[in-house]
């Protein structure tokens, strides 16, 4: 009979603890015989398309091939939409739900703000910056976090112009503002005279983003050298640079190798595609899956699964400016701050939450 009640109390034990692990969400999986990141997304969150959540959130481990997986390899997860569920080093399932999110408000400005460290963004680049995305979007997230860690003597404020096109010249160039984020990084080793790497430096990455091919699901494209890639016309919209194609030695414009477009919008690019005018849209992974959920295209295009490249989003500060050293050592001094004790990785986590419950 004692055994009986000590092998049944060991059963309730397994369950209670079983129970307890079903409860968290998230945490590290150890890669399996025969798994790749459309397998794992497939087997965890029951979505083959979340591979690129995981690859993005674990690039440093995985490299940026999302085909160089190896047997045993500990690759982070996060919470999306619930999942997955009873992983080593999870959370709570309800430390998990994004809260309700918080649009920014934009107050009246004054003369006040002129001795504060002025950092500027502007609307419109989801989910990183977004007047009517949480506290502002990402970026935005994190570096008001960064400032808060920096705590600056004299306060700091963050300022929204919306036309993009007016930061580097002349807000930047002529010290109107101090600092602005968030900026992708020309490749300035191989090209050190495009004009941002001159002109401009750059805080360490605040996150990198995959930048992948949606392609006409009846014209699918193959990606596993560079060579598959020649010959083809890609579409990107005004405004979006185009040095991806000639960064790491590449040279694919500059030697003719591949052809870009670039109507007025990203829908433009979308009908192209669809036009057979062009055989890719290529943005990164938010932009592009937002767009073609807007669109309602999702049934009509599929995701390259191999990134053409990986871009990283950096505040920047022009080189004129008089403590131009200062505020990038303070900006990255608090980066690094944040990423250390954790608040850092609690805000990704929750953005990137709500970008994937959007999908």
């Amino acid at each position: 009979m004692k055994t009986y009640i000590a092998a049944a109390a060991m059963g309730l034990f397994a369950f209670a603890a079983n129970s307890a692990a079903a409860e968290t969400c998230g945490g590290v999986y150890s890669v399996q015989p025969g798994d790749s990141l459309s397998v794992i997304a497939d087997k965890l969150y029951k979505d083959a398309g979340k591979w690129s959540a995981i690859h993005s959130r674990n690039i440093d481990t995985i490299g940026p091939k999302p085909s160089a997986l190896r047997v045993g390899m500990k690759l982070s997860l996060a919470c999306l939409e619930g999942l997955p569920l009873g992983l080593e080093g999870g959370k709570e399932i309800s430390a998990s739900v994004p809260v309700a999110a918080k649009p920014v408000q934009i107050t009246s400005g004054s003369a006040e703000v002129r001795h504060r460290i002025n950092l500027l963004t502007a609307d419109d680049f989801a989910p990183f910056t977004g007047k009517d995305l949480h506290n502002g979007g990402m970026m935005t997230d994190v570096l008001n976090a960064a400032m808060r860690h920096a705590n600056p003597e004299q306060g700091y404020a963050v300022h929204w112009v919306d036309l993009w096109t007016s930061h580097e010249e002349p807000l930047l160039s002529n010290a109107l503002l101090d600092a602005g984020f968030p900026w992708y990084k020309p490749d300035c080793e191989n090209s050190p005279e495009e004009p941002r790497c001159k002109n401009f430096l750059f805080s360490d990455p605040m996150f990198e983003v995959l930048v992948l091919m949606f392609t006409d699901k009846t014209r699918p494209l193959t990606f596993t050298k560079d060579e598959d890639l020649f010959g083809k016309t890609f579409c990107r919209p005004q405004g979006y640079e185009t040095y991806l194609f000639e960064q790491q030695g590449r040279h694919w414009l500059r030697d003719g190798k591949v052809e870009v477009v670039q109507p007025l919008t990203t829908a433009e690019c979308y009908e192209m595609v669809l036009e057979g005018k062009a055989d890719a849209v290529v943005m990164n992974e938010f932009t592009g899956r937002a767009q073609i959920k807007e669109l309602g295209l999702s049934d009509r295009f599929d995701v390259v699964p191999e990134p053409i490249s990986i871009q990283a989003l950096h505040v920047i500060v022009h080189k004129t400016h008089p403590q131009a050293q200062q505020l990038m050592e303070m900006v990255n001094a608090s980066l690094q701050g944040i990423r250390e004790d954790g608040t850092y990785q609690a805000i990704i986590e929750d953005h990137m939450a709500r970008v994937w419950a959007g999908f």
